[in-house]
């Protein structure tokens, strides 16, 4: 058999079987964790978005080993585009220090939409309803009806109560 055509086998298998099955299981995994953290769909369905993108990385990462492209080449693009990435997240370290504290958010706190918390800040508290929470910041409301957008990087640095 033509080795061009194994690998095109392969190749069909992993984007037909295994991409959809993957993403399957994970959104279910994602589901299960939003279900029984009463999460609003909209929150989980930007946890899959994010987790869909790590699962099309890594496929083309296979997909690459696959075909055998020449590693020399592979290398200086990969260094090239982590270089540029990596610039661009150090000029915005903020942006992924909140994405990735909006995962922990998800995955560990259990904070949910109508949940009344308090934050406490020595210089700024707050004790606020959560009215939504997005990948870079949680909308609050106080009492008063202020709203406030407070970046989830703060939420997991300052300590904060649930309040019954």
């Amino acid at each position: 058999m033509n080795e061009n055509l194994i690998k095109i086998i392969v190749s069909v298998g992993f984007v037909v079987v295994v991409y959809p099955i993957t993403r399957f299981i994970v959104y279910k995994l994602i589901d299960k964790v939003a279900k029984l953290n009463l999460y609003d769909k909209r929150h989980s369905k930007m946890i899959k978005k994010t987790f869909n993108v790590l699962i099309i990385f890594v496929l083309i990462t296979i997909l690459i080993s696959i075909w055998g492209v020449d590693k020399r080449n592979l290398l200086l693009a990969l260094s090239s585009v982590f270089a540029v990435i990596g610039m661009a997240l150090f000029a915005q370290w903020s942006i992924l220090s909140n994405v990735t504290a909006g995962f922990v958010l998800f995955f560990s706190i259990r904070l949910r939409i109508g949940d009344k918390i308090k934050i406490h800040d020595k210089d700024f508290p707050i004790e606020a309803t959560v009215k939504d929470i997005k990948a870079f910041y949680l909308c609050l409301e106080t009492a008063d009806g202020e709203k406030i957008s407070y970046p989830n990087n703060l939420i997991l640095q300052k300590g904060i109560v649930l309040c019954s």
